[in-house]
């Protein structure tokens, strides 16, 4: 069953309009036509089978039918990821899988070896909620993935006791770690952290974790970040 995005409030029996770009998607790209079977989430947890009324020129309208049980559950564990931004595609396939493996929300980060500059990240962040958007679509989650504003480092550690950050070294084994149902994870840059970063992370309360000796890109660094939570204290078992 195709799926659709509406930020409106679902409810049976409601008519929704259904925004531009998915009006486009569902007319030119899926060719659909009145009276086909569709869902509609909300991007807040629920999701809804709904019926094609109207495909005009801009918007579309759909009639909500039953409440529906997403596909891809929400995990027990509740993950923020703070993930140094990376130039070209690199950053929009973390975002892309950050969202398959149930990220709550994700900070796009600021390090001392970042190769996005701050002043440029921020024209990003409208592409970034666009892809979590269809990543959100394609993996079945009723929830949006939340994208924050570009945050510095040495701003973000500030408010974030009880954080962790993984680091290629000078950490504790992982082993040790024990999280409750929340859990903030930093990831650094390509070139790994600055020494006085890991030492700002401490000052502030923040555990510093090395996973063994491999050494990974940063990208797969967030990913397998991710699933390695969600397999020790999520729903990935």
């Amino acid at each position: 069953m195709r799926r659709f995005y509406t930020s409106q409030t679902l409810s049976t029996g409601r008519s929704i309009v259904l925004d531009p770009n998915e009006t486009r998607h569902l007319r030119d790209v899926l060719r659909m036509t009145v009276g086909e079977e569709v869902s509609v989430f909300d991007g807040r947890g629920d999701e809804f089978t709904a019926s094609i009324e109207v495909i005009g020129k801009n918007n579309s309208e759909v009639l909500v039918g039953r409440e529906m049980v997403p596909t891809s559950p929400e995990s027990d564990l509740d993950i923020t990821l703070a993930a140094t931004m990376m130039s070209g595609e690199r950053y929009d396939l973390v975002i892309q899988k950050a969202v398959e493996l149930g990220v709550s929300d994700l900070i796009p980060l600021h390090t001392l070896r970042c190769e996005v500059r701050l002043a440029d990240a921020g024209k990003r962040v409208d592409r970034w909620r666009r892809i979590a958007l269809e990543a959100t679509k394609q993996s079945g989650r009723a929830r949006l993935m939340n994208i924050a504003e570009p945050r510095e480092f040495a701003d973000l550690v500030k408010i974030s006791a009880g954080a962790v950050l993984f680091s290629e070294r000078d950490g504790a084994a992982f082993s040790g770690l024990q999280v409750g149902k929340r859990i903030a994870a930093f990831i650094g840059p390509k070139g790994g952290w600055d020494d006085s970063e890991l030492q700002t992370a401490r000052d502030q309360n923040i555990t510093v974790i090395t996973l063994g000796g491999r050494i990974l890109r940063a990208e797969t660094a967030s990913i397998a970040i991710v699933a390695i939570l969600q397999h020790r204290f999520g729903d990935l078992n």
